[in-house]
C-alpha cells in the first residue's frame, strides 16, 4: 500500500511539472521546435491533402479563470504544430496534432499488434485506465496515402487542467501507408464539426461545453512562426489571450459546418485584384494544413508574380497555342467565360470541374480513364480562360496577353504542389492579400515563405500550393498554418461564426 502510495505521489509531480498551470494562472505546456526538412514537409502535405479529399467528400453525404484552459503548441519544423493531451486514469500521455480539418479524436491502440508505426508511437492502454469504457465498434478513415482502422472507445482525456469525462475516441489498430510510419504525432484531436466525424462522435470541444468546462464557447490558435522563439503558439479553449493579437478580429460566418467554412472575398497580389474570387470563394480555416492551399488557376498567377518555379504544362502551353486568339476573341465578344471552354469543345460541361465525388463502377471508372486527357484540357482550357480574362480588364494588347499566359503555363505547380523561389530575392517580392469580411488580410514574403534544410543546404519554399477541391458552390481555398501564423484565429461555435486579428 505504502509503496503504491509513494508511486502514484511520484506520478502526480511529473504531471504537475508536464500540465499545471504557470504563476499567471494560465496552464502551458513548453515545447520545442525542430528544424525544417523538405521530405517531412512533403509527406505531412500529402497526408493532409489526402484527408481533405475524403472528408471534403464527406461532407455531401478574461485570463486566469477556471473557465478558460490553455494548450501551448510545438511547431514541428514550421509546418505542423503539436500539443499533449492525456488519456486515462491515471492520464496517459500522447502528442497530438489540434486539427480543425477534422472532428475525430485518435491514437495507437496497444491492440495495434501489425502496424510497424504502431511500434513507433505511444499506444493506448485500456487495461491501465480505471475510467476506461468498452465501446468497441469498429471504424475505418481512408486517405489517399493510406489509412487508419480500429474501434471506438470512452475515457476521461486530459487537456491542460481539464478533464473530459467519457469522451468517444478511436483506438487504432492498423495504420496503413509510410506517412503515419514517419510522422512525430502519436494522433489526431479533430476540432472540426460533428457533421464530418467518423461515426457522428462529438468533437473534443463539444464534450467540454456540454460538461460544463468552458463558459465561452469558443477556442483560439496563436502559432508562434518565429524560427528563434522555442515556444511554438497556444490553443486557448474557452477564451482568448489578449498578448497574442493586435486591434479587433474582424468575423465572418461559418457557411457551412463541417469544416470551418466561410465566404471568403476578392484575392489580391501587389494590391491589384486577380479577379478570381471578386464573386466570392470558399475557403477553410485548417490547422492541419501547413500551407495555402488554393485553386491551380490561382497559385499559378501567384507563383509567376513571386517568380517561383513549377513544371512546365504541355497541355496548357498547347491550348493557349492553338485556343489562345480564339478564347480572347470570344472574351471580347461578351461570351460568358464559364461557357466559352465547352463552345470550343475542350470541355463536356459549362464551366466546369465536372469531377465526380463517387465512382460508382468499374464501367465508369474505365470510361473515366479513357477521358482523362480531355479533362487535363478542359481545365487547362478554363485556367487560360480566367487569365485571359483578367488581363482584358487591364486593357493589354494581344501580344502581350498571350505572353503573359503563356508565362503562367510554365509556373504551374508540379503534382506534389511545391514551387522552389530564390532566397535572395524575398525582398523583392510582392505582398499578397485576401479579402475577408470588409478587410484585407496581408501577408508579407517573409509570410509565405517557408527556409527550410535539404541536404544541408538552404532551400525556399512557397507558401502557396495547388489544390483543386471538387466543389459545387466555388473555387475553394485553405488556409493553413502560413495565414494561421500571421492572423490570431478564433473560432466561435457558439455563434458559427470565424475571427481573425494580427498576431503578436
Amino acid at each position: 500500500m505504502g509503496q503504491k502510495y509513494h508511486l502514484c505521489c511520484i506520478f502526480f509531480w511529473i504531471a504537475c511539472l508536464l500540465l499545471c498551470a504557470s504563476s499567471d494562472g494560465l496552464m502551458r505546456i513548453n515545447l520545442n521546435k525542430k528544424s525544417l526538412d523538405l521530405d517531412t514537409l512533403n509527406a505531412a502535405r500529402l497526408v493532409r491533402k489526402q484527408n481533405m479529399y475524403s472528408q471534403y467528400n464527406a461532407i455531401h453525404h478574461n485570463l486566469g479563470d477556471s473557465d478558460i484552459d490553455i494548450i501551448s503548441l510545438k511547431n514541428y519544423m514550421d509546418a505542423q504544430y503539436f500539443g499533449i493531451i492525456g488519456i486515462g486514469s491515471p492520464p496517459q500521455n500522447f502528442t497530438v496534432i489540434f486539427d480543425t480539418g477534422s472532428s475525430n479524436l485518435w491514437v495507437p491502440s496497444s491492440k495495434c499488434y501489425f502496424s510497424l508505426s504502431c511500434y513507433f508511437h505511444h499506444k493506448y492502454k485500456a487495461g491501465k485506465s480505471s475510467t476506461y469504457t468498452k465501446d468497441g465498434k469498429s471504424c475505418k478513415i481512408t486517405y489517399g496515402s493510406g489509412m487508419i482502422s480500429g474501434f471506438f472507445s470512452k475515457d476521461n482525456v486530459l487537456v491542460g487542467e481539464l478533464v473530459a469525462k467519457d469522451q468517444i475516441f478511436i483506438e487504432t489498430t492498423r495504420e496503413v501507408g509510410p506517412t503515419f510510419l514517419l510522422a512525430k504525432f502519436d494522433g489526431i484531436v479533430g476540432l472540426g464539426f460533428q457533421e464530418i466525424s467518423v461515426e457522428n462522435a462529438p468533437p473534443l470541444w463539444s464534450t467540454m461545453l456540454k460538461q460544463g468546462l468552458i463558459e465561452k464557447e469558443i477556442f483560439s490558435f496563436w502559432l508562434n512562426r518565429n524560427p528563434d522563439d522555442a515556444n511554438g503558439g497556444e490553443l486557448v479553449f474557452g477564451g482568448v489571450d489578449p498578448n497574442h493579437y493586435k486591434g479587433n478580429h474582424t468575423y465572418v460566418p461559418v457557411t457551412r459546418k463541417g469544416y470551418w467554412q466561410f465566404e471568403m472575398g476578392d484575392f489580391l497580389i501587389s494590391g491589384e485584384s486577380t479577379g478570381y474570387c471578386s464573386g466570392g470563394c470558399a475557403a477553410i480555416v485548417d490547422s492541419g494544413t501547413s500551407l495555402l492551399a488554393g485553386p491551380t488557376t490561382i497559385i499559378a498567377q501567384v507563383n509567376h508574380a513571386i517568380g517561383a518555379e513549377g513544371i512546365v504544362s504541355t497541355e496548357c502551353k498547347e491550348i493557349v497555342k492553338e485556343y489562345g486568339e480564339l478564347i480572347l476573341e470570344l472574351l471580347i465578344a461578351q461570351t460568358r467565360p464559364e461557357k466559352i471552354c465547352k463552345q470550343i469543345g475542350l470541355c463536356i460541361f459549362d464551366g466546369a470541374q465536372y469531377v465526380s465525388t463517387d465512382i460508382q463502377s468499374v464501367v465508369e471508372r474505365e470510361k473515366r480513364k479513357a477521358s482523362a486527357n480531355g479533362d487535363v484540357l478542359c481545365t487547362a482550357c478554363e485556367m487560360a480562360v480566367v487569365w485571359i480574362e483578367n488581363q482584358l480588364r487591364k486593357n493589354q494588347s494581344k501580344e502581350h496577353i498571350l505572353a503573359y499566359v503563356n508565362q503562367l503555363c510554365e509556373r504551374l505547380p508540379n503534382p506534389l504542389g511545391e514551387s522552389t523561389v530564390g532566397c535572395d530575392q524575398i525582398a523583392s517580392m510582392p505582398n499578397i492579400a485576401f479579402t475577408i469580411g470588409s478587410r484585407k488580410f496581408s501577408l508579407t514574403p517573409e509570410q509565405y515563405v517557408l527556409k527550410v534544410e535539404q541536404a544541408g543546404t538552404a532551400v525556399c519554399l512557397s507558401g502557396f500550393m495547388a489544390f483543386d477541391v471538387p466543389s459545387s458552390q466555388s473555387p475553394l481555398w485553405i488556409l493553413g498554418d502560413v495565414f494561421m501564423g500571421a492572423y490570431h484565429t478564433i473560432f466561435d461555435f457558439g455563434d458559427d461564426r470565424i475571427g481573425f486579428a494580427e498576431s503578436a
